[in-house]
C-alpha cells in the first residue's frame, strides 16, 4: 500500500526563494553546514561520478570576492558606472553564507556531459531545499560571475569545472513571503499517442 506524507507535499508547496538582500545573519553553522552539504548531494548521479563541489564564500572572503569582481569590471571597462560596480561590491556580502555550486564535468564519459550538468543543478536545488528544512532562507542565482573566465580562477575553478549558481543563504525575515504566479501544469502536459 503507498504510503503518502502530508507533511512533506506541504513542505514541498511552500518551497520559496527569499532575495538574498532579505538575508541576514546567522547563518548556518558549520554542523548545519556539513548537514547541507550531505543532503545536497543526494542526488541522481548516473555513473557515481559526482560531478559537483562546493566553494564556501563565507565572512570576509564575501567581501573580498565583491571586490575582485569591481576589479575585473574596471579592468574591461575603466568607464563602467559606479552604480553598477557598487552592485558587484555587494553582490556577495548580504547572507552570511553564500555557495558556489561547482559543475565538474568529465567530458568523453559515457554519462554525458548534459547529465552530469543537470546533476549538479540538483545539488544547488537540494542545497535550496536542505536550507529551507533547517529553518533558513535561500536564493540560487547566476549573474555575470557565474559564467565569468576571471571569476572561474579566482574560485579556483578547474578547467572542466563550472560555476552552476551561487546559493545565498541566511536568516529569512519573519514574514511569509508572497507567493508568486505559477504556471499551470494542466497548460504544461502532453500525452505521447499510442
Amino acid at each position: 500500500m503507498r504510503s503518502i506524507d502530508p507533511a512533506a507535499l506541504d513542505f514541498l508547496a511552500r518551497r520559496r526563494s527569499i532575495p538574498s538582500r532579505l538575508l541576514e545573519a546567522p547563518g548556518p553553522d558549520e554542523a548545519q553546514q556539513r548537514t547541507l552539504f550531505a543532503l545536497a548531494t543526494r542526488v541522481p548521479d548516473h555513473g557515481k561520478l559526482a560531478p559537483w563541489r562546493f566553494v564556501r564564500i563565507a565572512g570576509e572572503a564575501r567581501r573580498a570576492l565583491g571586490e575582485k569582481l569591481v576589479q575585473i569590471q574596471i579592468e574591461r571597462d575603466p568607464s563602467t558606472d559606479a552604480a553598477v560596480l557598487d552592485k558587484d561590491r555587494q553582490r556577495f556580502t548580504q547572507a552570511p553564507l553564500v555557495v558556489a555550486v561547482i559543475a565538474r564535468i568529465t567530458p568523453g564519459h559515457k554519462i554525458p556531459e548534459q547529465e552530469q550538468l543537470l546533476s549538479a543543478g540538483l545539488v544547488a536545488y537540494n542545497l535550496l531545499l536542505a536550507a529551507q528544512a533547517l529553518g533558513y532562507g535561500a536564493q540560487w542565482l547566476t549573474g555575470w560571475a557565474a559564467y565569468d573566465a576571471a571569476v572561474a580562477s579566482t574560485l579556483g575553478l578547474g578547467v572542466h569545472e563550472r560555476v552552476v549558481g551561487f546559493v545565498h543563504i541566511g536568516t529569512a525575515p519573519t514574514e511569509e513571503p508572497p507567493e508568486r504566479p505559477r504556471p499551470d501544469p494542466a497548460g504544461l502536459v502532453t500525452d505521447l499517442p499510442p
